[in-house]
């Protein structure tokens, strides 16, 4: 009997193979998105998550940052808009997203951090996913009460200089603008059983052991 095979595009190449097979390497690959509001601690989790699972680590700023210094043709398209005072469009971001997608096609998995924001950009990643044989693994929402949010974020402030963390009516408005915004991008993941919230107040390696259950469980 002919075992039943799919074809997996890999790298540009289409390879036949057994549908239990592909299954595997999908669930091995581990795609997270990271998500939480200013002063979460993302960044921090971040880091730990990318050495314990080897992953890479996709901040949509750095990302923005780095297509601009490299001087592709996408950076300069968002160096244009931002220079212009203009947000960068979705359709800009998912480029560089998929650029990087396909400059580490051996990957174990990826943390996008930044990025979706909305549903509408998270129906785009899935589509971009989807064309390249892999899915969102999970989301993983920190979750901390505004007040302490603020605390930590003027604190930062201090310490890094950064002038919109130095004014708390900023920073109360950018928490209450994350929220808003962020609700229905929470439903969409959790219409496909994929988001999980953990509180990301307590040690950074209590909630770091948090994350890791999850994953390990998925």
């Amino acid at each position: 009997m002919l075992m039943q095979k799919y074809i997996l595009i890999f790298n540009r190449l289409e390879i036949k193979l057994p549908i239990d097979y592909i299954c595997i390497l999908i669930n091995y690959m581990k795609n997270i998105v990271l998500f939480g509001p200013p002063g979460a601690g993302k960044g921090t989790q971040a880091d730990l998550l990318v050495k314990k699972y080897n992953l890479i680590h996709l901040s949509t700023g750095d990302i923005l940052r780095s297509e601009i210094k490299e001087g592709t043709s996408l950076g300069l398209e968002a160096k244009k808009l931002m220079d212009d005072g203009l947000l960068v469009p979705d359709d800009v971001v998912i480029g560089m997203i998929k650029s990087k997608l396909d400059k580490n096609p051996k990957s174990q998995g990826f943390i996008f951090d930044g990025f979706p924001r909305t549903q509408k950009q998270a129906k785009e990643l899935d589509n971009l996913l989807n064309h390249q044989s892999k899915s969102i693994s999970v989301m993983l929402a920190l979750v901390v009460d505004d007040k302490e949010l603020i605390k930590r974020l003027l604190n930062r402030g201090i310490s890094s200089g950064r002038s919109d963390d130095q004014d708390e009516k900023i920073i109360a408005n950018r928490i209450n603008e994350y929220n808003i915004k962020t609700t229905p991008l929470k439903d969409y993941y959790a219409s496909q059983n994929k988001l999980h919230e953990i509180s990301g107040t307590g040690s950074v390696l209590d909630i770091a052991k948090k994350l890791n259950n999850i994953i390990d469980n998925l």
